[in-house]
């Protein structure tokens, strides 16, 4: 796994220019995943000149293909061209830490609060995150759904959801959408060239990590029931939810709600405010599951169970782009795969979109001066172009004015 890369080998440098140059990025990749993209662009294309515009391309092609964080996977790929799996560790690492540190902060400052009911920041974090995921659904529905085939599928994950809710439901109308989209877009889906032939060894490995991605996958569930260790159940949790984000961050929302709050691990007030206030900060959206871990564990070593959750999200997307990416120059020839793809994204929409009604909306807006708060921040977010973390610390304010 060390030689693994997608095009002709770089030169060799140094882990700790790795680790440095993702550190930064963790500390200052604001605005989530499709913004990160530039981020990477300009420091690694533009800056550095670490590859060129063609092989990013690719990269982002085989990210935005694969379940995951898009750029969180895009991070371990980029360290991994340079330098094997140590250089794809140290660069997650360094992207991943700073706002995994916060948000566990945060977590511990939500503890102390006790009863937030009646916290009115609190509920101005909530209503940020209508508008937060509002925006999501306005751009994903753009981009992925341009015609009336794909909004149709959209819209009928988004009501099957909405009338029969459940993470398993979820991971149905996703992968229905990628049957349909094979079925319906299957001519139009042009092939791309005829694919290079590469290093057996490399796909030996690659093939053995995906195995154990799927061996997880299917057996963390049989050990956690088998075994009734509270704490293999909840990373079984966050690894099947970071197993199953197709189209962004935000889709991770449903899913993670699915898996903490119906067991009463954490409540919806505590989950949606740890997810408002992760848009204030730069790096990985799943870095709310570090918040999300230390709030199920209360106590000083609470901590110890944000780091759990971390890499229980984290792992499959590693795992998935390690392996993917000696295949992928040949999956991307497929006609089937580009196809299968546009409708998989589409039913993400529409799991988006029922997740915009339920939990955000339902549990955010109790009256009109709440739908009108919740307004005011998308406009600021998709028109006005603020910064999420300044409509954060407005929502925050505003909320903290309604109630009190």
């Amino acid at each position: 796994m060390e030689d693994m890369q997608t095009t002709t080998a770089p030169a060799k440098r140094p882990l700790r220019e790795i680790l440095a140059a993702f550190v930064k990025l963790g500390c200052i990749s604001f605005g989530g995943p499709v913004a990160h993209l530039g981020y990477f662009h300009t420091e690694f294309v533009q800056k550095r000149r670490w590859l060129d515009d063609a092989t990013y391309g690719d990269l982002v092609a085989l990210c935005q293909f694969l379940p995951g964080p898009a750029s969180s996977q895009l991070v371990f790929a980029l360290g991994q061209r340079e330098r094997g799996w140590r250089g794809g560790l140290l660069a997650s690492l360094g992207f991943t830490l700073p706002s995994a540190v916060l948000m566990i902060l945060f977590a511990y400052g939500v503890a102390t609060l006790g009863d937030l009911q009646s916290a009115g920041w609190l509920h101005g974090l909530k209503l940020a995150a209508v508008a937060v995921v509002a925006q999501a659904v306005w751009g994903m529905g753009r981009n992925l759904c341009p015609d009336r085939t794909r909004l149709t599928i959209a819209a009928g994950a988004a009501a099957l959801l909405l009338l029969l809710p459940g993470a398993l439901l979820q991971i149905g109308v996703i992968a229905a959408g990628g049957v349909l989209g094979w079925w319906l877009f299957r001519q139009e889906a042009p092939v791309q060239g005829t694919a290079p032939v590469a290093d057996w060894r490399h796909h030996l490995v690659a093939g053995t990590l995906i195995a154990v991605f799927f061996v997880l996958l299917l057996g963390l569930p049989v050990l956690a029931a088998t075994t009734g260790w509270r704490g293999l159940a909840v990373f079984d949790g966050f690894y099947r939810a970071g197993s199953l984000v197709f189209g962004g961050g935000h889709v991770v929302l449903p899913l993670l709600r699915a898996e903490v709050v119906p067991p009463g691990w954490v409540s919806d007030d505590v989950f949606l405010a740890g997810y408002g206030a992760a848009q204030a900060l730069p790096g990985p959206l799943f870095t709310f599951s570090a918040y999300l871990g230390t709030a199920i564990q209360p106590g000083p070593q609470a901590w110890l169970g944000g780091l759990w959750c971390l890499v229980g999200i984290f792992l499959p997307a590693i795992l998935l782009i390690a392996g993917a990416l000696p295949f992928w120059a040949h999956l991307r020839t497929k006609a089937w795969s580009s196809a299968a793809l546009k409708g998989a994204n589409a039913a993400v929409v529409g799991v988006l979109l029922a997740a915009l009604y339920n939990p955000v909306w339902s549990e955010s807006v109790r009256h009109a001066a709440d739908a009108a708060a919740a307004m005011g921040a998308f406009a600021l977010l998709q028109w006005w172009k603020t910064p999420p973390w300044l409509v954060v610390l407005l929502a925050a304010a505003t909320g903290q004015w309604l109630l009190k």
